[in-house]
């Protein structure tokens, strides 16, 4: 499987670059079949603009090329397009598998994947394998309560949110990029969890 997803992957790269090949064509004849959206928008008010090419993922590392599928998945998981998910999460577990280090940047990425493609048993165990190592790590705790909420483990919840709002004033200190990417992620999880305590 992880063979096909490299396939699938290696095909969006090449569709990719396909498109990018194509945008190069005149700026009449790009503007005349673009969107309005791609020409400038609002009619002819994008006239001498250059249209805005999609980004050429082949020139990334493997890494910026996993995190682009991150985005991508999440953004079709808030959306509720399943299908969709279904098809960029098994790409994106299989380039986040295929980076030579893990992190817990990386870890959480593929956990949270996972987790919204519906195998919660990778996503726990990129939350354990966070956890293992650094026992406080928001993410980790917030892979865990996701995953532990996901699998009914009322319990388990409980007790990953305590530690996350025990833990979130000495680790948002630390100022980790991993907790800096994932800002907003962090704030809705610390806030939901100190919600949650007070009512309990």
């Amino acid at each position: 499987m992880a063979g096909i997803a490299l396939l699938a992957l290696i095909a969006l790269l090449a569709g990719q670059r396909f498109n990018g090949a194509s945008s190069s064509q005149t700026p009449a004849s790009a503007s005349a079949g673009a969107p309005a959206s791609e020409a400038g928008g609002m009619g002819g008010a994008g006239v001498g603009v250059a249209p805005v090419r999609a980004p050429d993922i082949s020139q990334m590392s493997p890494r910026e090329r996993a995190d682009r599928l991150y985005d991508r998945v999440m953004r079709l998981s808030e959306e509720g397009k399943q299908d969709s998910v279904a098809l960029f999460a098994q790409m994106g577990i299989s380039a986040y598998q295929m980076l030579p280090e893990q992190d817990a940047d990386s870890r959480y990425d593929m956990g949270r994947i996972a987790e919204v493609a519906g195998a919660l048993p990778l996503a726990r165990a990129q939350a354990d394998s966070i956890l293992a190592v650094d026992p406080n790590h928001l993410l980790g705790l917030i892979l865990a309560i996701s995953t532990a909420r996901a699998a009914g483990d009322s319990a388990g919840v409980h007790t990953f949110e305590a530690k996350l709002v025990a833990a979130q004033s000495a680790e948002l200190s630390r100022n980790l990029p991993e907790y800096q990417r994932h800002e907003r992620e962090i704030a809705t999880a610390v806030d939901a969890a100190g919600k949650t305590g007070s009512t309990r």
